[in-house]
C-alpha cells in the first residue's frame, strides 16, 4: 500500500461573524465578557487520509468548506480543532497569484516562488524555459506582475506550481480564469502529474474536469463529508442532492445574471430505454423580444456533450414580439442508453444569443429491453443503445481453409 502523505484528523474550522466592525473590538476590549458574534463552522470533524500518487477530487456547494480546507492544508489558516499532518513537499495554487510580489517581474517572482516551495536556484533555472514556455508569457516575462492581467497572473501561477513538481499539489478552482484552451492545457498538466505519481487534491465546480482527473471523489456539504468513493457515484449523489435543494418548479436566472429568467416544469424526468423525450420550458426576458430561438445539448454526467438541438439551425422561430416565451422541444426516441444526463438550454433570435441556462432539466435513464429479446444494454457500453443492421452466416468451408 502506497505511503499516507495527508493525515486528518476530526479537522474543526470556526470563523467569528460579527454584524459590525465595532463589535469585534468591543468584544476584545471586555476580554470576552460581551460576546458580539456568531460561530461559524466552515470545517466539522472533518478527517481523511491521501495516499502518495492519489488524485482527490473535493466537491461541494458555495461555502461546503472546500476552500477553507484548503488553506488549512496549506498553512494559510489554522484549524480551530483536530489535527493535520502533512508528508511532502506542498505547492498551492489556491488563488490567482498567491504568493507573488506585485513589484517584481515574472522572471524574479518564479525564483521566488520556487524558493518558497523549497526548491533550489539551480533546480529552478533548469525548469525555468519550460514554465515560461507553458504560460505563455515569453514577451512580458521581464514585466512587473502588477501590469499582468488576471488571466496572465493564473498562467505564470499555475506553471511554476505545476512544474516545480512538488510531491502534494493542491489546486483550488482557478482554472476558470483562463481561456478554454489553457483550461485543456492545466488539465492535460494535471492528469501528467497525477500519472507521475504525485499527490493531487482538486478542488473544482466542473465536474468533467473532476471526474476524468481524479480516482476518488469527496463531496463536502455544510463542513462535514456528505459522501466519498468512486467519480461517478459521488457526483450523482452531489447532483442529485443539488436538484432536491432547488426543486422542480424554480426560476433560473441566465448563467451571466443579465436578467433573463428561465422556468421549467418536470425539470428531474426518469425514462426508460427507448421512451421518447420532451422539454418544456419558459423564459422571461428583460426588454420585449421578437423571432426568438432557442436550442439544448445534452451533458453526460461527467459534462461530456452527447447530442444538441437548436431552433434556429432548423429556421424556426417565435413569431411576433414578446417578453415571455414558451417552448417545447420535442426530442423523440432518442437512443439514449442508462445512466443519468443534463440538458443546459440558450436563448436568443436569429442573430445572436442572449442568454443561456446550465443544468435546467436532468434526465435518468433507467436500463430496459429496448429491443424486445430479455436483453438489457449495459450502462458500460456507452452512452447510446443502437439497432445496427447484421448479417450472421454460417461458414461451412471454415476447416479446409489454411490455418483455420
Amino acid at each position: 500500500m502506497n505511503r499516507v502523505l495527508i493525515e486528518i484528523d476530526n479537522l474543526s474550522k470556526r470563523y467569528k461573524l460579527y454584524r459590525k466592525s465595532s463589535d469585534r473590538l468591543i468584544e476584545w476590549l471586555s476580554l470576552g465578557r460581551s460576546v458580539r458574534h456568531n460561530d461559524f463552522w466552515a470545517l466539522r470533524d472533518f478527517s481523511l487520509q491521501v495516499a502518495h500518487g492519489e488524485c482527490v477530487g473535493i466537491i461541494g456547494p458555495n461555502g461546503a468548506g472546500k476552500s477553507t480546507l484548503l488553506k488549512v492544508l496549506s498553512r494559510i489558516t489554522a484549524p480551530t480543532e483536530g489535527h493535520v499532518s502533512i508528508h511532502g513537499l506542498v505547492g498551492s495554487l489556491l488563488e490567482v497569484g498567491t504568493g507573488f510580489h506585485p513589484e517584481l517581474t515574472g522572471r524574479e517572482n518564479i525564483f521566488l516562488n520556487g524558493a518558497i516551495l523549497g526548491m533550489r536556484r539551480t533546480e529552478i533555472r533548469d525548469k525555468f524555459d519550460e514554465i515560461v514556455q507553458f504560460a505563455e508569457l515569453e514577451r512580458f516575462i521581464d514585466t512587473p506582475v502588477k501590469r499582468y492581467s488576471s488571466g496572465m497572473y493564473m498562467r505564470l501561477a499555475f506553471a511554476v506550481a505545476a512544474h516545480l513538481e512538488p510531491e502534494i499539489l493542491l489546486v483550488d478552482e482557478v482554472l476558470a480564469v483562463g481561456d478554454v484552451g489553457f483550461q485543456k492545457k492545466c488539465l492535460g498538466k494535471m492528469e501528467g502529474v497525477a500519472r507521475a505519481g504525485r499527490t493531487v487534491l482538486f478542488v473544482s465546480h466542473n465536474m468533467g474536469a473532476v471526474g476524468s482527473l481524479c480516482s476518488r471523489i469527496i463531496y463536502l456539504k455544510n463542513g462535514r463529508i456528505a459522501a466519498s468513493g468512486p467519480p461517478e457515484e459521488v457526483i450523482a449523489k452531489y447532483l442529485e442532492a443539488e436538484r432536491s435543494t432547488h426543486g422542480s418548479d424554480v426560476e433560473i436566472p441566465d448563467d451571466e445574471d443579465r436578467g433573463y429568467t428561465l422556468r421549467a416544469q418536470g425539470r428531474q424526468l426518469t425514462l426508460s430505454c427507448g421512451e421518447p423525450v420532451t422539454l418544456e420550458f419558459e423564459v422571461d426576458c428583460p426588454g420585449e423580444h421578437p423571432s426568438v430561438t432557442a436550442g439544448l445539448v445534452l451533458y453526460s454526467l461527467f459534462d461530456v456533450p452527447i447530442v444538441g438541438a437548436s431552433s434556429k439551425v432548423q429556421g424556426i422561430s417565435g413569431a411576433g414580439t414578446s417578453s415571455r416565451w414558451r417552448f417545447t422541444c420535442e426530442l423523440g426516441n432518442i437512443p439514449l442508453n442508462a445512466g443519468t444526463y443534463y440538458a443546459s438550454i440558450w436563448f436568443g433570435n436569429r442573430d445572436r444569443d442572449h442568454a443561456s441556462f446550465s443544468r435546467v432539466f436532468s434526465i435518468h435513464v433507467e436500463a430496459a429491453d429496448p429491443f424486445g429479446w430479455g436483453n438489457k444494454v449495459p450502462e458500460s457500453w456507452g452512452h447510446f443503445y443502437w439497432k445496427p443492421t447484421w448479417t450472421i452466416s454460417r461458414d461451412d468451408d471454415q476447416h479446409s481453409r489454411p490455418g483455420l
